[in-house]
């Protein structure tokens, strides 16, 4: 395992990436702690400043390109920000079971399984974590 591949990309990627390690280690918290407690929701919004960070600095990554430089995943960024909206939304006016659910399905969608695909062979975690 090296960090070298990851570190030594555009800057976007890197960003990226911890960017999504870190949403992806406060996000299991978020889901075991307590709900509406100061704490949850303080670190639900270093969260939400997190996943703005990896749906937008998606839109700087041009590694698979279908359709110009864009991809399918750069539907699931844009997806990303409204559902975003949405949840914090739904947190604002108290509807808590939108909020919750919203927020898993951002977590299990943006992080879990996007985050798999980048460890298919060819893409950079995958050196990362495999070599070479």
């Amino acid at each position: 395992m090296s960090l070298a591949p990851l570190l030594d990309a555009a800057p976007a990627i890197p960003l990226h990436a911890f960017a999504a390690m870190a949403a992806f280690i406060l996000g299991s918290i978020q889901l075991a702690a307590p709900k509406g407690t100061l704490p949850h929701r303080t670190l639900g919004w270093i969260w939400v400043i997190l996943m703005l960070l990896v749906a937008g600095s998606s839109f700087w990554i041009h590694q698979i390109r279908l359709v110009g430089p864009w991809s399918p995943i750069h539907l699931l960024s844009i997806f990303t920000l409204a559902m975003l909206a949405l949840a914090v939304t739904a947190a604002r006016t108290h509807n808590v079971r939108r909020h919750r659910y919203t927020m898993i399905g951002i977590f299990f969608g943006a992080l879990i399984i996007a985050g798999l695909f980048t460890f298919m062979p060819g893409r950079i975690m995958h050196a990362v974590v495999f070599g070479q």
